[in-house]
């Protein structure tokens, strides 16, 4: 696939079509308007790295709690974002 799509393209195409929780939210701006009522382009980067912290199993992590997978893994993505610019 990485012969025809870019990487950033693939990522783009799995945020756009990844299910982010347990009630049929699918994609990311269907997930950020359902966590933070808002559009995906409008969420701050820590809102951004809480939100891809949950990916991995979006039916059990929520990334408005205080599980501390979620606020671990979303701290150390901020930091990785920050330290990238």
């Amino acid at each position: 696939m990485e012969r025809a799509v870019s990487k950033k393209r693939i990522l783009e195409l799995y945020l756009n079509v990844a299910e982010w929780g347990d009630r049929g939210i699918f994609g990311i701006e269907a997930a950020s308007r359902k966590y933070y009522g808002k559009s995906a382009a409008a969420l701050g980067p820590e809102e951004a790295a809480r939100l891809a912290s949950i990916l991995p199993n979006p039916r059990k992590f929520n990334p408005l709690g205080s599980q501390r997978y979620v606020l671990h893994r979303s701290n150390l993505i901020y930091k990785i974002m920050v330290r990238r610019g």
